[in-house]
């Protein structure tokens, strides 16, 4: 057997066992939490724990079974591709996995927030070396965008749109990229957020409405970004495992979607706020705030009670009302820089050719390096679908290169200049 048949039939197997391990499904509360949590005033922490998860959310696979299954793939990748790249890039798949199982066996438990710190990162962690932590990364943030009146850059009040005429102009402006391939924009009255994504759909929710920059938003985010990286790795003759995602792969795959929302000028200010909210939100459950701690501290920013509760359930589901949190929302901002500055440092060393490799399937920023080697062995072929402002590189080259120059500049020296032009 080759080394491309030994790679497809390993990748595989590894889809396949995991096919069935959805970490957000598995960790969603129902209904019932919030109805009781309403009807008792919004003063009881909510009832969660072990015993919930397993009587609400039971797993549907068995555990042992799928950790034991990853643990024979783990002999056979080392003992067939030894220190073959894509062995190395399987290999740290499976370790993902298994410990996605342990976090899904601690649901409920102790234990549950520190696995999601060690797959999806803490608020305390570094962004870099030596750099601010996510923590204090929102904060300034925070205060970025406190600079900015909530609303003054607002667009005008805008037509709203029901979930089923937003499928129609959803499903015709992705027809662009995507031509008549079998990618769904559809319905859902079963999804708490008002849109997800899958490796072929985009979801809306039923009840939800949506207006033309809602709709731009989920046409870069959720189309140009995961629903093309998961078909792209879908159609991997080789390395099919690049089809499906890992909490580290996670953070690069948000990290892009931010990015082309804010170089296609698509985002908000008040989308950025939800991001760095929660940011917060993390780090104060970190240092002990309990569901209602977080659940207050939002309505004192002025959210309702309805984005109030959503926004602390992202905290808090799978853990408990007064346990360390799930920590998935804090990649979106590490994702972003770590996506930034790679791009940055591409434009500076003349590797434009790297940028697109980032769309070839669900990777992380670490593995692009590998990934275009694997690419120059004909292991790996180039991305199906990409955004158009990353197809064709010259505009956003163009923007970057400048980001570089005013990287360089001291913004307090260049204020004794323009003083007198910002002065009200």
């Amino acid at each position: 057997m080759n080394i491309e048949e030994e790679v497809r039939r390993l990748s595989d197997e590894l889809v396949d066992i995991q096919r069935p391990i959805r970490i957000l499904n598995s960790i969603k509360w129902t209904d019932d939490v919030k109805n009781q949590f309403f009807s008792t005033g919004q003063g009881t922490q909510p009832q969660v724990d072990a015993d919930y998860y397993h009587r609400e959310r039971p797993l549907k696979f068995d555990v042992g079974q799928r950790a034991e299954a990853l643990a024979n793939l783990q002999k056979r990748i080392g003992s067939t591709l030894g220190g073959h790249p894509c062995g190395g890039l399987l290999l740290s798949r499976v370790a993902e996995y298994r410990s996605v199982l342990s976090l899904l066996q601690a649901r409920g438990t102790a234990d549950f927030g520190p696995i999601s710190g060690e797959l999806y990162g803490r608020a305390v962690d570094p962004v870099y070396p030596g750099g601010p932590t996510l923590a204090s990364l929102g904060e300034i943030m925070t205060e970025a965008l406190g600079n900015i009146a909530e609303g003054e850059w607002e667009p005008p009040k805008m037509e709203e749109y029901d979930a089923e005429q937003s499928v129609g102009i959803l499903s015709e402006r992705l027809q662009d990229m995507f031509g008549d391939d079998q990618l769904q924009v559809k319905v859902d009255d079963g999804i708490v957020a008002d849109a997800a994504a899958g490796s072929d759909y985009i979801k809306l929710r039923e009840d939800a409405t949506f207006t033309a920059r809602d709709l731009r938003i989920l046409e870069v985010h959720e189309g140009w970004v995961h629903v093309a990286t998961s078909l792209n790795g879908r159609r991997q003759p080789v390395c099919t495992f690049l089809g499906k995602g890992v909490p580290s792969t996670t953070v690069t795959q948000e990290g892009l979607a931010v990015f082309t929302e804010i170089t296609t000028l698509s985002s908000t200010p008040d989308r950025l706020r939800r991001v760095t909210r929660r940011m917060r939100a993390i780090a104060m459950a970190e240092d002990g705030a309990t569901f209602l701690d977080v659940y207050r501290w939002f309505l004192d920013l002025d959210l309702n009670v309805d984005d109030a509760w959503t926004s602390t359930v992202r905290v808090f589901r799978g853990s408990t009302s007064a346990g360390l949190p799930f920590t998935k929302d804090l990649v979106y901002s590490l994702g972003f820089l770590q996506v930034y500055n790679l791009i940055r440092l591409a434009v500076r060393r003349g590797l434009l050719d790297r940028i697109p490799w980032l769309f070839v399937g669900k990777m992380s920023v670490e593995e692009l390096g590998l990934i275009a080697h694997l690419a120059e062995e004909g292991l790996i072929r180039p991305a199906g679908y990409l955004p158009p402002h990353i197809a064709d590189l010259g505009a956003l080259a163009s923007w970057m290169a400048y980001s570089n120059i005013l990287n360089e500049l001291d913004l307090d020296v260049v204020q004794l200049h323009l003083e007198d032009a910002l002065t009200p």
